[in-house]
């Protein structure tokens, strides 16, 4: 896990929305809750970040709420309702994206 982390950051010249959706998609894979909430909240900073640059900003802000559902569920221990919000968070950052 610590190596996946490590590779998502060591790519050199990716926007925050691109960095936003790898931690969304980690959240996702997350085996547990707290992985989940630790993902999504990276997702969320680099999210907000991703405010600046050329997106949607309705699907970044849908995006965003969503990140904020899978941290909430995740910290509970709710790993399936985290991981469901997280799925969410990935489709409206992709829309965003584009």
């Amino acid at each position: 896990l610590i190596m996946a982390l490590f590779s998502f950051s060591a790519v050199a010249g990716q926007s925050h929305l691109d960095e936003a959706i790898q931690h969304a998609e980690a959240a996702v894979t997350s085996a547990d809750g707290k992985t989940v909430a630790k993902h999504a909240q990276e997702a969320k900073t680099h999210a907000k970040g991703a405010k600046n640059d050329k997106t949607d900003a309705k699907h970044l802000d849908e995006g965003i709420k969503f990140l904020d559902d899978a941290i909430k569920e995740g910290n509970e221990g709710n790993s399936d309702a985290a991981k469901k919000a997280a799925t969410d968070a990935v489709k409206h950052l992709k829309e965003a994206a584009k």
